[in-house]
């Protein structure tokens, strides 16, 4: 198998650059390679420098590469796209600028990727996997945020050589089955990929072997998360923004939970799949102490489940 395990930074609860206990970047870095993996996610946009000397110097230091860079924004706001495409190119120059992943014969597109996630809707947020009562964006709602899609990843695409990857995100217009086919429809696979994230696919009710069969063909990239069943069932009952369920622990280490990962390793074992897994576990910053011993912990489960070794410097 031709797979690369790594990891992403929200696994030490770096979602939000506002939220004021933020773990410094040099300590992901450190314990994500502590944990033996060889490669990370660049994080949300404004947590590390967009300094590559210096960040290149520190990913060389540990032995790491930077798959990924995210946008995660509003998309649907017109009056955001100044904004979003300031960031695309931001993110894509610094993540262009570092070392190249190594890419595995096979693989559809070469990482670095952009991961395009649309965040930041109070009434989506509160309605986090719950696609009955979830309201929905009116058409030009929906045709605003193919534009701001479309408009990211041509940039990233034309102006940086970069796969952008759209990934489906819970609290987000882009979360439910419904959403994904008409984004998939709407921005073709010359423009953007997918990211599917299991994790996000069972929080928004689809079983995560379903959705990876049934998108398939759009996939360039992949998220591994795991959900704490009885959490799950739990949040669900209530009325709560999808971070404070990840604070309150509704995602655990990889193995640990409701998500079945050999199922999931037959499969790509059987379609080829090449490249990039990012392990993530959303969590509260003030819970970062426990981040490395998570992290390893989901390391060590994929490894006994068939994933192959995690290459260090992979």
């Amino acid at each position: 198998m031709t797979m690369t395990v790594t990891t992403a930074p929200c696994c030490w609860g770096v979602d939000d650059v506002r939220n004021p206990h933020l773990p410094p970047w040099r300590r992901v870095l450190d314990e994500a390679a502590a944990a033996g993996y060889g490669g990370l996610e660049l994080g949300p946009y404004g947590y590390m420098p967009l300094d590559p000397a210096l960040v290149g110097g520190a990913l060389e230091e540990r032995g790491l590469h930077v798959v990924a860079g995210t946008i995660f924004d509003d998309l649907v706001d017109p009056r955001n796209r100044d904004s979003l495409l300031r960031q695309t190119r931001e993110i894509c120059a610094m993540v262009s600028a570092l070392p190249v992943p190594p890419r595995a014969p096979g693989q559809r597109f070469a990482a670095p990727y952009l991961t395009v996630m649309d965040w930041g809707h109070d009434a989506r947020d509160y309605a986090a996997g719950h696609g009955d009562r979830a309201p929905r964006l009116d058409e030009a709602g929906w045709h605003g945020m193919v534009a701001n899609i479309r408009a990211i990843a041509e940039t990233a695409r034309d102006e940086f050589g970069l796969r952008a990857v759209i990934h489906p995100h819970a609290g987000g217009h882009v979360e439910f089955r419904d959403e994904i086919d008409r984004i998939l429809e709407d921005i073709p696979a010359g423009t953007a990929g997918l990211c599917l994230d299991t994790g996000h696919a069972l929080y928004s009710g689809m079983d995560p072997l379903w959705a990876l069969e049934r998108y398939w063909d759009r996939i360039d990239y992949l998220h591994f998360k795991d959900i704490d069943a009885a959490k799950y069932q739990e949040v669900m009952g209530r009325t709560i923004r999808f971070f404070e369920a990840c604070a309150e622990g509704v995602m655990c280490p990889i193995g640990d939970g409701a998500i079945d990962y050999p199922a999931i390793r037959r499969f790509l074992e059987a379609k080829g799949y090449a490249g990039y897994i990012t392990v993530e576990q959303e969590r509260d910053p003030q819970s970062a102490g426990g981040s490395l011993a998570d992290v390893r912990r989901s390391r060590d489960y994929l490894e006994r489940a068939g994933f192959g070794q995690v290459p260090a410097g992979a």
